[in-house]
């Protein structure tokens, strides 16, 4: 596989849809998640990131103009003791109650399937990252569609133990813009990741399609003591 540079792929993709990264920081001292979430339409562009708890959750920026809350109002992050979990809809709930009962991530997202939002299909994209005694490893999650038809749910999960510092991969709901929007194909994307959060939020917030990026968390973990630092960055202020 090769390793693609994160500021290309998204200056060359108007629209990727929503997408998930996780990875070591270079020093290999840092667990690394972003998140990002775009809008063709006013309600989806009507939102902002809003910390709550350890985790974030989306909000109507203007609450008079939000129409359908029904999938673009849920809880992208939370955490759960040493695992914190970061999806693109409210399956972030089932896999937070998933892990209470003591399931596995995989088992946790049995009872889903991509969206109902026909012809889109968006598919859900889901990532664990586990942290603990000063061990990290995560796994990420697409269920999607059988090629666009929705009478078919396909269901991937990749497991990634003991990540190499300095490298993540790269999940996004669309391979690019369309009608309809064509769903995300192949395993995750290889990608690097650096040391300085700060640099790194916004060289993904500076390469995102302008008129069409909306809110982008980003999340650096201290492996040995569980301590995060964490950036918010959204286009409604």
């Amino acid at each position: 596989m090769e390793r693609l540079n994160i500021e290309q792929e998204l200056r060359e993709n108007t629209y990727p849809g929503r997408g998930i990264i996780i990875g070591k920081s270079a020093d290999g001292t840092k667990a690394v998640t972003a998140y990002f979430i775009m809008g063709r339409s006013e309600n989806s562009r009507n939102r902002v990131f809003v910390e709550e708890g350890q985790g974030i959750r989306t909000e109507a920026f203007d609450p008079s103009k939000l129409t359908d809350p029904s999938l673009i109002i849920y809880a992208p992050v939370r955490v759960l003791g040493n695992n914190t979990i970061v999806t693109n809809g409210d399956q972030t709930d089932t896999i937070y109650e998933g892990l209470e009962k003591g399931l596995t991530f995989e088992q946790s997202l049995r009872s889903r399937q991509f969206e109902p939002d026909e012809p889109n299909c968006t598919p859900r994209i889901s990532g664990l990252l586990h942290v603990s005694d000063g061990e990290f490893h995560f796994a990420m999650s697409i269920l999607k569609s059988n090629n666009g038809n929705p009478k078919s749910n396909n269901r991937y999960t990749y497991t990634y133990e003991n990540p190499i510092a300095g490298e993540g991969r790269f999940i996004h709901t669309y391979m690019h813009d369309g009608n309809p929007l064509p769903s995300f194909e192949g395993e995750p994307k290889w990608i690097s990741i650096p040391d300085d959060m700060n640099a790194f939020a916004d060289v993904l917030w500076d390469s995102l399609n302008e008129e069409n990026k909306v809110s982008l968390f980003v999340r650096y973990i201290d492996i040995a003591t569980g301590e995060y630092e964490t950036k918010i960055i959204n286009k409604n202020m």
